[in-house]
């Protein structure tokens, strides 16, 4: 398997600042976005499943049936991991896999794939670092609500304690949620994502039941993994106003757009309160009865890590409309930064904000934070010399925040593998490797030298 040479660059692995020695340094991936073998195995069907058949849910019809086909080819990848000289992967674990149904009947021939999977990577030096939910839901736990039903909350922990006691004598480093505001918002609120239910303000309590998952999983995962480190990874961005937007009406709606991405799903775990919801006509704290007595003590069990999640920072701006339902609008930032395929902006000073940012806001309320997802996409083809420069950016910009004093103990790199990106299909390529969706042929780009090359110059 030959890959492709790195190009000459003034981004050259060995002249990044070095950060700690043992600072870990990590891939990361998702389970429906990669596995495939969707029916395979007594697999249930997740909401993903049944939302890309869903007419025009997903570009040109895509799906995730047999992604990256890495359940049958994950010995394969465990190689390339090995190549690289990884020290954890981040991967998930599919709930409909383990439990078919949600809860109840375990499906023992799912644990087995992850019981191989986590010897393999043991094998190979690599801590394996699963994380429990990552937006593939049972479809019978969203036939009976989703996240909108408080029960998910209790069938994700009890969920949370099977895994665990299958993988937790080898498992020691545990993340429970990925991405619950983007879970929330893209899922639940605009429904561009599974389960596609358009709600609007209405999904505000798929937040809580996320989160209350979260802090019942950490219990479970607690009684079953003894001194084990528990995570959860958080989608967060730096949010700017554009030069020309000082007003303070521009002011009041950025506040209100951090409170809803940022400090909703942190405050919680760090501070044991919610921020003031009063922007979204919630000034009930108890959410009309959602938030029972009891449950922000649960949610903010002590965590053993932050996990970070950074792609851009985001540009808001008052509403134009002022009848909006929302208390802000989105805006593209006036400077020219360079884009990703997705066409996202290319900031890297925008983590060393972000990184700086929650350390003054948390101070020592601040567990140690893991950046357990940053990449891009860039167009298809070996010679990535523009993901090159994006990860030596953002890895720069990490070590900035360090020296200011910010805890970071690792970096995953999103991703691995080129894999299904969700409401985009096969259209958005992240992968440190190639992978060709006709035959499923991996070949590592130049990115993936790279970075082979960055955690050997790190760890010598």
């Amino acid at each position: 398997m030959k890959a492709a040479p790195v190009t000459t660059s003034s981004t050259d692995a060995t002249r990044l600042p070095r950060l700690p020695a043992d600072f870990a340094w990590g891939a990361s991936t998702a389970a429906y976005q990669i596995e495939g073998a969707a029916d395979e195995d007594g697999k249930g069907a997740s909401i993903w499943d049944t939302f890309v058949r869903r007419p025009g849910a997903v570009r040109d019809g895509h799906t995730g049936d047999i992604a990256c086909d890495h359940h049958h080819r994950f010995d394969e990848d465990v190689t390339l991991m090995s190549r690289l000289g990884l020290d954890a992967y981040r991967f998930s674990v599919s709930w409909s896999r383990i439990l078919p149904t949600g809860a109840g009947k375990v499906e023992p021939r799912g644990l087995d794939f992850y019981d191989r999977l986590v010897d393999a990577l043991l094998d190979a030096g690599i801590e394996p670092t699963p994380t429990l939910f990552h937006w593939d839901l049972p479809q019978a736990l969203e036939d009976e609500g989703g996240w909108l039903n408080r029960g998910t909350a209790h069938r994700f922990a009890e969920y949370a304690a099977v895994v665990a006691e299958r993988l937790g004598d080898r498992v020691k480093r545990w993340i429970t949620l990925n991405e619950p505001f983007v879970h929330m918002s893209f899922g639940y609120a605009f429904g561009v994502h599974a389960p596609g239910r358009a709600l609007m303000l209405d999904a505000l309590p798929v937040a809580h039941h996320q989160l209350l998952g979260h802090g019942l999983a950490t219990a479970a995962l607690r009684a079953a993994v003894p001194g084990g480190q528990i995570l959860i990874a958080n989608n967060c961005t730096p949010v700017r106003l554009r030069p020309d937007a000082r007003q303070e009406k521009d002011v009041a709606a950025a506040s209100a757009y951090d409170v809803l991405h940022n400090r909703l799903f942190n405050d919680p775990l760090l501070l044991g309160s919610y921020p003031d919801l009063s922007a979204y006509g919630m000034s009930d704290p108890s959410w009309g009865g959602v938030v029972r007595e009891g449950d922000l003590a649960t949610i903010a069990a002590p965590l053993d890590g932050l996990g970070v999640n950074y792609y851009n920072p985001t540009w808001i701006t008052a509403p134009a409309d002022p009848a909006a339902v929302l208390p802000f609008d989105l805006a593209e930032p006036a400077e020219p930064y360079e884009r990703t395929a997705f066409g996202w902006p290319v900031v890297p000073e925008g983590l060393t904000e972000l990184l700086t940012g929650l350390r003054a806001r948390y101070g020592n309320d601040l567990p140690p934070v893991w950046i357990t997802e940053n990449g891009c996409s860039q167009p298809a083809g070996l010679y990535d010399q523009a993901r090159i420069d994006y990860l030596a950016g953002h890895i720069t910009a990490i070590a900035r925040a360090v020296s200011h004093g910010v805890d970071v103990r690792g970096y995953f790199t999103w991703s691995l593998l080129d894999n299904f990106e969700w409401a985009e299909g096969y259209h958005q390529r992240f992968g440190l490797v190639e992978v060709d969706f006709t035959t499923r042929r991996r070949t590592p780009r130049a990115s993936f030298e790279w970075y082979r090359d960055l955690i050997a110059f790190q760890q010598s």
